[in-house]
């Protein structure tokens, strides 16, 4: 079943994509949600039309994510945690906690664009997430897990 994303879809495609999904996935879930619709052919011609309009809008979009993907890549961003014996965390850090700390920095970052290489941390130290800016622009973003202080 070819269908056409109306908004982003993890693992599965950005907005104004054309994707192929099994029939079950594209009837039962996408369409009813209303994140996608069928790709008919007007459908199709409605979208090349957009996506032209589009294309210079995207050009400065793309600008601007790669000014701020720049400022963050000058960042050391360091999250302080309760830690106990080996430096094992009380709780955990999950992007929502990097989401914060990148907020407190001044850059709004949402959430479910940030993902933490191996899940949620569980122990103090240096960690990688991966941080979407534009569906062009995916940067690598090193922070650090320490230990809160007394």
């Amino acid at each position: 079943m070819e269908l056409i994303l109306k908004e982003d879809v993890q693992n599965l495609g950005f907005k104004d994509d054309l994707v192929k999904v099994k029939n079950g996935y594209g009837r039962n879930y996408l369409i009813p949600k209303g994140v996608a619709m069928l790709a008919t052919p007007s459908a199709k011609k409605v979208l090349a039309e957009n996506l032209r309009q589009k294309a210079h809008k995207e050009k400065e979009l793309v600008g601007i994510a790669n000014k701020t993907a720049d400022a963050l890549k000058e960042l050391q961003i360091k999250i302080s945690a309760k830690v106990g014996a080996a430096e094992k965390l009380f709780g955990s850090i999950s992007n929502m906690d990097v989401a914060d700390a990148l907020a407190k920095e001044g850059h709004e970052i949402d959430k479910k664009y940030i993902i933490i290489k191996g899940g949620t941390i569980k122990r103090a130290g240096p960690y990688e997430a991966q941080i979407r800016l534009h569906r062009d622009v995916v940067i690598e973003f090193p922070f650090e897990v320490v230990p809160e202080k007394k």
